[in-house]
C-alpha cells in the first residue's frame, strides 16, 4: 500500500500592514519615554524636588495617569513590533515547549 500526503504551500502575502506596524512601534517607543519623564517630573513636583509641574489641574495632573500611559504606549508599541516582525507569542511558546520535551 502506497500513501501519498500532499502538503500545499502556504502563500504569504506581505503586505503594507507590516511595515506600518513597525514604523508606529518605533514612533510609539519615545512618546513611552516622554509619558515616562513627566511622570518622574510630576513625582518630583510633588516631593517638592523639582519646579513645578506643566499640568497643574485636571486628569493629567496625577503621576499615575502618565506611568499608565507610559506602560499602555510600551505594551502597544511591543505588540506592533512582533506582529511588524511576523512573531506571534502562541508559535514562540510552542517552540519553547516543544525545546522542553526534546531535552533528555
Amino acid at each position: 500500500m502506497i500513501l501519498r500526503i500532499r502538503v500545499r504551500r502556504a502563500r504569504v502575502r506581505v503586505t503594507g500592514g507590516r511595515r506600518l506596524a513597525l514604523a508606529l512601534s518605533s514612533l510609539l517607543t519615545p512618546g513611552t519615554a516622554a509619558a515616562l519623564a513627566l511622570a518622574i517630573w510630576r513625582i518630583g513636583a510633588d516631593l517638592k524636588i523639582m519646579g513645578s509641574f506643566v499640568v497643574g489641574e485636571g486628569l493629567f495632573s496625577h503621576w499615575q495617569v502618565w506611568l499608565l500611559l507610559a506602560v499602555a504606549l510600551q505594551v502597544l508599541s511591543s505588540a506592533l513590533a512582533r506582529y511588524g516582525q511576523g512573531r506571534s507569542t502562541s508559535r514562540d511558546s510552542r517552540a519553547i515547549q516543544e525545546g522542553d520535551q526534546a531535552m533528555p
